[in-house]
């Protein structure tokens, strides 16, 4: 009998402590706390690259007649070139998203203007402040100008969510007693201006440097009033991160008197530059053409059975699109062939964009017959084909023995490109093996990571 009560008493304890966990996580969350990412700056150097969320609008990050541009764009690679790392750059539309990747792990810094509060900082470390930001309220012409908050009367903002905005609007609206409506919204802030100017909304809240870019553009927005006056806004790394926030405050402070605010010149002060960027058919922000050459990479990269955005990342990457472009060697054309090669693939005219595009397509199939059987699987054999055309399949093949002889994996790029650095030791290039002797090998790598780089861009900026 005793053991049956102590038995009975032990399923109802644990009955009880099971049901209670079970409402707690249900009702509050979990009890233990995911921990946090953990990669500070020696771990992004070893790793090779450092990941950064940017946001989604005209100014940060965008393609303009295939060069990659923008305010964010150009800081960054600036500081990445500080760190000798690459740069991967991923687009965030919403700002608590943008934490959430930093605490998984998924970016290293969010390249945002954020101002400090205290709930932001219980989530991340702020860097020093990049400069200063004034929120503005948004609204057409045709409504009337306004020189009071009482001009609202009972209108609806609308603001972009996880922002800002809503705190500023909502601290106004109780000191000053005033009756006007707050609504949180997905949209970012420029979407919210676009559905100012279609009047489907009357009001929202930019930032001002934002609001600036899209007055030049459109004609009628009314960015007068100001919410708040400038306060300062910064970039911002994980907490368990501080030799990247150490490195980053470093950079800033070299930089803050003449490159950020040359860089801050050239986006938000030159109002006719910024109209031409974002209005052109050439810019991701406006059309979706990276060249006027388009037609003929998509026909050229249809024969390859690429991305046409690949190929097109390749002509920029030689050429930059300009078809008479000649190089200190002699290379000529879009894709900048030698003249042996030329000759060899039937090119007669190399000024001629179509007929020299189409000779650096058979060069380039030409180099992919060369490696499919040993490199069958097609993501990886790309990167032996761009890393032959740089600097010629020979080379590349030589280092695709070494691989083989001290017994890694012939068909990955990351062996086989550790090979081809290696190029340029004796200890490598005078091995029996190898056939066509010393190479600056770390160049051709370099160069196969900044085409894949412009793709990656030209994939995320610009459609298919």
């Amino acid at each position: 009998m005793k053991k049956a009560i102590i038995l009975f008493s032990s399923i109802l304890i644990l009955l009880l402590f099971g049901v209670q966990c079970t409402f707690i996580e249900k009702n509050f969350g979990s009890i233990a706390k995911e921990d946090t990412y953990l990669l500070d700056l020696q771990g992004i150097q070893n790793r090779g690259f450092i990941r950064a969320a940017v946001d989604n609008n005209s100014t940060g990050y965008y393609i303009y007649r295939g060069r990659r541009m923008g305010y964010e764009y150009e800081l960054l690679r600036d500081l990445a070139k500080r760190l000798n790392v690459q740069l991967h750059l991923v687009m965030v539309s919403e700002i608590d998203v943008a934490f959430d990747y930093l605490h998984e792990g998924k970016v290293d810094v969010i390249a945002m203007n954020l101002e400090k509060n205290l709930e932001r900082s219980e989530k991340a470390s702020f860097s020093l402040p990049l400069g200063k930001m004034s929120t503005v309220l948004v609204g057409n012409e045709s409504s009337g100008k306004i020189t009071s908050w009482d001009q609202l009367k009972t209108d609806t903002i609308y603001v972009r969510e996880g922002a800002v905005y809503k705190t500023q609007l909502c601290a106004l609206k109780d000191s000053l007693q005033l009756n006007y409506t707050v609504i949180t919204s997905p949209d970012h802030e420029e979407t919210l201006i676009d559905k100012v100017i279609e009047g489907k909304i009357k009001w929202t809240i930019a930032d001002q440097n934002i609001a600036r870019v899209n007055a030049t553009y459109y004609e009628g927005l009314d960015i007068s009033w100001k919410v708040q006056q400038e306060n300062d806004v910064s970039w911002v790394v994980r907490q368990n991160s501080p030799k990247l926030l150490a490195s980053l405050d470093t950079w800033l402070s070299d930089k803050q008197k003449r490159f950020i605010p040359d860089v801050y010149a050239k986006y938000f002060l030159n109002s006719k530059n910024s109209y031409f960027r974002t209005n052109s058919p050439f810019s991701s922000l406006a059309g979706n053409q990276i060249s006027v050459y388009d037609d003929i990479i998509k026909d050229g990269a249809e024969q390859l059975g690429w991305d046409w955005r690949l190929l097109a990342s390749l002509v920029y990457k030689e050429s930059r699109f300009d078809t008479v472009a000649t190089s200190y060697a002699g290379a000529r054309g879009l894709l900048q062939l030698m003249p042996v090669t030329l000759e060899r693939f039937g090119v007669q005219n190399p000024d001629d964009p179509s007929e020299s595009l189409m000779g650096g397509v058979r060069y380039l199939r030409y180099l992919d017959k060369f490696w499919m059987e040993r490199v069958p699987d097609t993501s990886e054999r790309l990167k032996f084909v761009l890393a032959s055309y740089n600097i010629g399949h020979g080379h590349v093949e030589d280092a695709w023995r070494l691989t083989l002889k001290f017994g890694e994996n012939t068909q990955t790029w990351a062996d086989v490109s550790k090979f081809l650095e290696l190029k340029s030791d004796p200890d490598y290039y005078q091995d029996p093996i190898v056939k066509s002797g010393f190479a600056k090998g770390h160049l051709a790598v370099n160069y196969v990571k900044d085409v894949m780089s412009v793709f990656e861009s030209y994939k995320a900026l610009v459609h298919p």
